[in-house]
């Protein structure tokens, strides 16, 4: 068997031509050659045959490949591909490992018709369904797979990096001195909205500048002749050049040559121009859309909303008719060049991805059954234990400020649920709670918030769900700018102190009330007391600090340490305690809870194992005949903001 053909080489599948210079088969390209720096076996195969939509050549191109490669074989298909062929990736998925890499969705491109987006949207989720797993180039992206039915536990994020430029631009070495030069690199299509550029550029024609369009004008003939028609009818023929698809070594060139980078995009998945820009110390202006609103905004970048050609030429004219904020930009530009990421790490981030996704289905399936149960089994334990007063405060502020609200702008108040589980803190709050309320449910397990949506739908309020893994980097997105209450039960000590510090900034912004509730406490007490008591808790809460996958985990300390970051922000904080008292009636829960103890404690010291499991049969032995008590130590946690205070 040849050595590609073997079960471990990765195979990365794009339509067409893998040497075309747009930035998804650049980021392949990139990423392929980082894996094989890194020494993965990885290679890049084009189908023939018309894509996205494929016609039969690109059918049977695609069917005929899957089948010639050997069983087990990992196979990333990259969106452009599979995305309208969900029969063929059904068909292959029982035998390969395939992976899915998502730019942006089919149906998000601009200036297709509403039955083409409809056919794209139902093709891709269909086809996203088949795969082992997703991985995107943008935070933005991942949470669009969210419309997607993708779980956001089934996708990894991999963001492009950038080739170092050989001589990079100091932050000492001036721009190029003369006519001002404009950069823009994007193949021609009516979502790289160039005529917009040439649109703000006709409107600057008394300002020295000189531009250069770079990108195939091949893939939108007739969008490209609509540009060809913009320029000449504007009389900019020699001012603006088109220099069409570029080379590498060619477009090193033009980058060196320039004096700033403009992307006037309507949409973008990530925007890989803007990194590559910023890396040879080139100031950009940026629009919005699409994921640029978070990945173009770094220094160097001045921003305008997507579409707004006013605002384009006013980014323009600034940056042209004052060298000095031009150079300004230029400074910051050439210190953010150090920080761009590498294609080294796009290639850490990939394999990483690739591990995480073997053997996934089973573990999910597993995780989801397991969680349910205890969260099942905890409930009743934990709408006793909750603090009723805080509950109350909670309550008259937020019917002060529904009151507030003038007659016509009355609206539900918005309350956003993090690490929702099986809904839970919902079925607590929703009846406790005495105003019309909206909820957006945020958790990483599908399973569990489709059983949450069933059970708060007898509850009669709008419930969203969104499978997303809430992190520092994605949460300012997914938080929605108008919520009136952050909430959350039994998580916070599972999360790390910048995780909890994004949260407290976002509340902060949106002046939301935050009631956290059910968090560890460090402590816990059983009677009677057993000599092995105190090591047994002294391990647990040792376990509690590991890292639960964001990062070492607070503990017990995450009550404490989030009322610290609120204070700073102005929030008035009450803490009160929730404790569990569990006795024979909870005999399902406790013997959970005491397993769960045990099997933490043996990974914290297992030399201790055989003291600690005779510590657990003692303890469940008192269980069964009705002589223990529990005692679980929680603190709840209510926020109220600035504006709320007397």
């Amino acid at each position: 068997m040849p050595e590609s053909d073997k079960p471990g080489f990765l195979e990365f599948i794009v339509p067409g031509d893998p040497e075309q210079n747009t930035g998804g088969y650049r980021y392949v390209r990139k990423l392929v050659e980082a894996l094989s720096d890194a020494g993965c076996r990885a290679r890049v195969s084009g189908l023939a045959g018309q894509f996205p939509r494929p016609d039969r050549v690109a059918r049977s191109g695609m069917d005929k490949k899957l089948a010639s490669l050997p069983d087990g074989a990992s196979v990333v298909l990259d969106g452009l591909a599979m995305g309208g062929l969900p029969d063929i990736v059904e068909k292959h998925s029982p035998r390969l490992n395939l992976i899915a890499l998502v730019h942006h969705p089919l149906a998000d491109e601009t200036g297709i018709s509403e039955a083409n987006r409809q056919w794209f949207f139902d093709s891709e989720t269909r086809a996203l369904g088949f795969v082992n797993g997703v991985i995107t180039t943008s935070q933005y992206t991942a949470a669009r797979l969210a419309d997607y039915e993708v779980p956001a536990e089934r996708i990894r994020v991999a963001e492009p990096g950038v080739t170092r430029a050989a001589n990079p631009r100091g932050c000492d070495q001036s721009s190029q001195t003369g006519t001002p030069h404009i950069l823009c690199v994007a193949h021609l299509s009516l979502r790289k909205a160039q005529h917009q550029l040439v649109e703000a550029l006709e409107n600057l024609k008394g300002v020295s500048w000189q531009c250069t369009l770079a990108g195939s004008d091949s893939r939108d003939p007739e969008y490209s002749q609509q540009v060809r028609r913009a320029i000449a009818e504007a009389g900019l023929e020699d001012r603006i050049a088109l220099a069409g698809e570029v080379e590498e070594a060619g477009l090193a060139e033009l980058y060196r040559k320039a004096d700033l980078f403009v992307l006037p995009s309507l949409y973008e998945g990530y925007g890989m121009v803007i990194d590559e820009a910023l890396a040879e110390g080139l100031p950009v202006i940026s629009s919005d859309g699409g994921a640029l609103a978070n990945t173009s905004a770094k220094p160097g970048v001045v921003q305008y909303c997507a579409g707004d050609v006013r605002a384009l030429e006013a980014r323009l004219r600034n940056w042209l008719e004052h060298p000095e904020q031009l150079e300004h930009a230029r400074k910051l530009a050439a210190r953010e060049s150090r920080r761009i990421r590498s294609w080294a790490d796009t290639g850490k981030d990939v394999s990483e991805a690739l591990h995480y996704f073997s053997g996934l289905s089973t573990h999910l399936h597993q995780h989801s059954e397991f969680e349910s149960t205890w969260l099942a089994a905890r409930e009743a334990a934990d709408h006793r234990a909750r603090s009723q007063g805080l509950t109350d405060q909670l309550n008259h502020w937020l019917l002060n400020r529904y009151d507030g609200l003038s007659p016509e702008s009355h609206y539900p108040m918005q309350i956003v649920d993090i690490g929702t589980g099986r809904g839970s803190n919902a079925v607590f709050l929703v009846p406790a709670l005495q105003v019309p309320q909206t909820w957006l449910a945020l958790d990483q397990d599908s399973a569990l918030l489709r059983e949450a949506g069933q059970r708060v739908d007898c509850l009669d309020v709008p419930f969203e769900t969104r499978p997303v893994q809430l992190t520092s980097e994605n949460m300012e997105q997914q938080l929605p700018r108008e919520a009136d209450l952050i909430t959350a039960s039994a998580l916070i000590d599972l999360v790390s102190e910048p995780w909890l510090d994004t949260l407290a900034l976002a509340a902060a912004g949106r002046k939301s009330a935050m009631l956290i509730v059910l968090s560890y406490a460090g402590h816990f007490e059983l009677s009677p007391e057993h000599p092995d008591d105190e090591l047994v808790k002294t391990l647990v809460n040792r376990h509690q600090h590991g890292d639960k996958g964001i990062g070492a985990a607070l503990g017990p300390e995450a009550s404490t340490v989030l009322q610290g970051l609120l204070v700073a922000e102005g929030y008035r904080v009450e803490l009160a305690e929730s404790p569990w008292i569990l006795d024979g009636a909870d005999h399902a829960l406790a013997k959970m809870l005491m397993q769960g103890w045990i099997d933490a404690a043996i990974e914290q010291s297992p030399h201790e194992a055989d003291r600690l499991s005779r510590w657990l049969e003692t303890r469940n032995q008192q269980l069964s005949e009705g002589d223990l008590t529990i005692v679980v130590r929680h603190l709840d946690l209510l926020a109220l903001p600035p504006e709320a205070l007397p």
